[in-house]
């Protein structure tokens, strides 16, 4: 039924659909087709991180503890990966919509060669400091030693994951979102399926514990890096070719670092605000601490939806941008925000009647669930905003403007957000419910900025190719 709507909505008003010249799936893509796969592929990997977790609590809370101090490195890594596989990804993306195949193709491969080489540098690293890493964490015992097995060797094989980043990137933009989401999906069963036989050591495998789940890790991700090869070469107008991976192009690179830069200090901000707010609740006491986690987790859920409308749109505008449709981009994102907030609504108006027994699922102590409840109640402040600024951000980075995120980021997050925060815990005393707050006061912020700066339209001077480059593209087509 919700499929039904949306493409009668999109088929009357001509919004949120794209033509491109040649697609295997079809000639359109719609907001609905790119982002259910998107969003499946955002909560199985969910899922499957709770299911790892779970797995090695089997082996001890040491071995959990351990792998998930190593785990904080591995983010930030990924992090300083989506650098070369977000700004690809969009230039790419606009390139498409400018029918300008050929160098699609040529920025592809620059794309999978530099984040490979950003990838290398982080695998040497994690294998020559990983182990000081760990003891700059405060770890001893055996937290160390399952910290360092798992992070020298997941992190020494990072590099593969760097491939995987810029070429899940790239096929994404090509519409081809459904694809990415199945070789995900297979790449995490093999990961839990690895944990299972090398954890426990089944089969005839010895057991290996922390090893085992790292090992396993590795595997997963080598075996959907080659089904991800064979799908670039399926899915591009112009197949990469060999020397494409060889060819340096400062005005190619300039491109991408221009959206990837920004778009990567911009995550790395949110990040680095919430340890300073993860800091403030170590005051509070562990029964805050543990609200705060188990909340966290439950309020992931209900955004997912938001993060896949944000893909999805993202993957649109940065088509209608290349192809120098501006009014059709402007109205693809009203149309986004609106989808997504509904979903969040509905899935916070759930979390909100069920957030006692939701809460009840992580643990029996009454202070914890209260406190937990009494956060999730604010829910409806806080993923509201957060959902507006997913889909806005996502299509301003995608139209080529990802600077002004960033300053307003640093603005609301760091010099508002955070002195709020602290005034709301430790002068008011609002505790947990402070920290909720101040983050809401920050997504609004930020929501309302972004909101005014996408109907400004602005963003429209910032596209990356411009009409001659279009122009061009087209005689060659």
């Amino acid at each position: 039924m919700v499929r039904f709507f949306l493409l009668k909505f999109q088929d009357k008003e001509g919004v949120a659909v794209v033509k491109t010249k040649k697609n295997n799936l079809g000639e359109k893509l719609s907001l609905f087709t790119l982002t259910w796969p998107i969003f499946l592929e955002v909560f199985l990997f969910m899922l499957m991180g709770i299911a790892d977790t779970f797995m090695l609590s089997a082996v001890s809370d040491d071995a959990v503890s351990g792998v998930g101090a190593a785990n904080q490195y591995i983010h930030i890594a990924i992090l300083v990966l989506e650098v070369v596989g977000n700004g690809a990804a969009i230039v790419v993306s606009q390139y498409l919509g400018s029918k300008r195949y050929l160098e699609a193709s040529k920025i592809s491969g620059l794309a999978v060669t530099l984040n490979l080489c950003v990838g290398i540098l982080l695998s040497i690293g994690f294998v020559v400091f990983s182990k000081n890493m760990m003891i700059a964490m405060n770890l001893q015992g055996d937290v160390l030693v399952h910290a360092h097995q798992y992070l020298s060797i997941v992190g020494g094989a990072i590099f593969l994951q760097a491939i995987i980043n810029a070429l899940a990137a790239i096929i994404r933009v090509h519409g081809f979102t459904k694809q990415t989401m199945f070789v995900s999906l297979g790449m995490n069963i093999i990961h839990v399926l690895g944990n299972y036989v090398l954890i426990f050591g089944k089969f005839g495998f010895p057991e290996l514990g922390v090893q085992g789940a790292a090992i396993s890790s590795v595997l997963s991700r080598f075996i959907a890096l080659l089904v991800f090869f064979w799908l670039l070469y399926r899915v591009m107008e112009y197949r990469v070719q060999v020397n494409y991976y060889f060819t340096i192009s400062k005005e190619y690179i300039k491109k991408i670092l221009r959206i990837g830069l920004p778009s990567a200090f911009e995550q790395i901000l949110y990040q680095g605000c919430q340890i300073v707010f993860l800091y403030y609740v170590t005051y509070l006491g562990a029964e805050s601490l543990a609200a705060r986690q188990y909340a966290v987790n439950i309020s992931m859920f209900t955004y997912l939806f938001a993060i896949a409308i944000g893909m999805g749109t993202a993957i649109i505008v940065g088509r209608f941008v290349g192809a120098n449709e501006k009014e059709e981009a402007f109205k693809s994102v009203w149309f986004s925000v609106k989808w997504a907030m509904i979903f969040t609504l509905t899935l916070v108006t759930i979390v909100i009647i069920l957030r006692y027994p939701l809460m009840s699922l992580f643990t029996d102590n009454e202070q914890i669930i209260e406190i937990g409840a009494s956060v999730l109640l604010l829910s409806f402040a806080l993923e509201t905003g957060r959902t507006v600024n997913i889909v806005i951000i996502n299509s301003l980075r995608a139209a080529g403007d990802a600077t002004f995120p960033v300053i307003m980021g640093a603005l609301s997050m760091v010099l508002m957000s955070l002195p709020l925060g602290y005034f709301l815990i430790f002068v008011l005393d609002l505790g947990l419910v402070g920290v909720w707050l101040a983050i809401a006061a920050d997504e609004w912020t930020r929501a309302t900025i972004m909101y005014f700066r996408w109907k400004s339209r602005r963003w429209e001077r910032f596209a990356l190719v411009h009409p001659k480059e279009r122009e061009d593209g087209l005689r060659e087509t």
